[in-house]
């Protein structure tokens, strides 16, 4: 008897994927679908998910979770093999006895890296999005509970441990200040990576461990969504373009080895090529080296979807230029760091990521290894390096 995990979308939901699995019954076959419902691809991929995992173990039964499962739960239950549609907010106890809610959802990747998440929820209401209604509130957990998980990912043999939530930025109190608690507290803690961060909150604090601060690592995801400032307007952003850019400045100046990913949207309602080439240049502007590029998917139950809409063709051409353009910025970034030596951290199979999540492979390294390596080359996305 096992349990077989599916995870689509956002780390948050890896952590949590993880730790359903551990309340899984021992005498019991399970496939854990942990969904996503952040476009209508990403719905569309579930229901494919289900369907592939009851064609490869009938036998098992199957638990859907998720934001696509609090929102469109029907739609999940008559699927093949389905046994148990669970919402967001009893999804971690779905397995637990009595209902007992686990402290703080973690996964532990490669036995090197865990995830763990800090926050869920979200208290604002971006036009594009329904993740607000799948996940309510924001919410924090404790800093007693995040310290304590903490402590037990590095006796499991962390190295490195990713803080991870919906909004990390509207932790309360500050995510800076928890950052600055959670180092304090663990000197064991030796890197510490942040998820994606909403700009506009990034807090004095914060900005401070990023410059002073080694043990945090200097890549930034930067939940931007567009270079527009009437889009972000409609989007019902909290930033304008100038806002991003000088945040970015900011930390680059802050930390010489900072880099910067972002999320951006291509194809919002009313967005003109003059609006779309604005994001296209913000890549520029704000030096951005990892994009996730999403074209605009309507979802039910948001402003946005009621909107006029740009044809499908439009959304597909400028998604595919903007994914092209981040994919050529990227390439140079990864040929630049050629000849130049970085810490780094390998994380299996003689692959890992530099502190600037440049991801390289070195021959003969050991999973957990960390120290400097000079990389000596670059095979597509991935470069090559040796220890230094």
């Amino acid at each position: 008897m096992s349990v077989e995990t599916v995870t689509l979308g956002c780390r948050l939901n890896f952590a949590e994927s993880e730790t359903i699995a551990r309340f899984a019954p021992p005498d019991e076959d399970w496939v854990v679908v942990n969904s996503c419902a952040v476009t209508n691809e990403a719905v569309r991929q579930t229901r494919q998910a289900i369907r592939h995992w009851h064609r490869e173990r009938p036998d098992a039964k199957i638990l859907v979770t998720g934001c696509a499962a609090e929102l469109e739960p029907e739609s999940l239950e008559t699927l093949p093999g389905v046994s148990r549609v669970v919402g967001n907010a009893r999804k971690l106890s779905a397995f637990a006895a009595n209902d007992v809610m686990p402290p703080v959802p973690t996964a532990l990747v490669h036995k090197v890296k865990s995830f763990l998440a800090v926050q869920t929820g979200c208290d604002h209401r971006c036009t594009f999005c329904s993740i607000w209604q799948a996940r309510g509130q924001s919410r924090s957990l404790p800093f007693e509970a995040i310290r304590d998980a903490i402590a037990r990912e590095i006796g499991r043999g962390a190295k490195e441990i990713v803080l991870t939530g919906v909004d990390i930025t509207d932790y309360a109190g500050g995510l800076g200040k928890l950052c600055q608690r959670l180092l304090a507290a663990e000197p064991r803690l030796k890197r510490l990576r942040l998820s994606s961060l909403d700009s506009i909150e990034i807090d004095e604090i914060l900005f401070e461990l990023i410059a002073g601060e080694p043990r945090l690592m200097p890549h930034f995801h930067l939940s931007l969504q567009a270079g527009d400032d009437m889009i972000l307007k409609r989007m019902k952003r909290r930033h304008n373009r100038a806002d991003a850019v000088r945040t970015v400045d900011r930390i680059k100046a802050a930390r010489a080895d900072a880099t910067i990913g972002a999320d951006l949207i291509a194809g919002f309602p009313t967005e003109t090529e003059e609006m779309a080439l604005n994001s296209l240049k913000l890549l520029d502007d704000c030096d951005v080296v990892a994009t996730h590029v999403f074209p605009f998917s309507p979802r039910p139950n948001t402003p946005a979807a009621r909107m006029p809409q740009l044809p499908r063709d439009v959304v597909k051409a400028r998604s595919n230029r903007l994914r092209e353009a981040a994919a050529e910025r990227r390439a140079r970034w990864l040929q630049n760091l050629v000849g130049t030596i970085h810490p780094a951290l390998i994380e299996g199979e003689g692959k890992g990521h530099t502190d600037n999540f440049a991801p390289i492979a070195v021959e003969g390294a050991k999973r957990a290894d960390t120290g400097q390596v000079r990389i000596t080359g670059r095979l597509g996305d991935q470069l090559t390096a040796v220890w230094a």
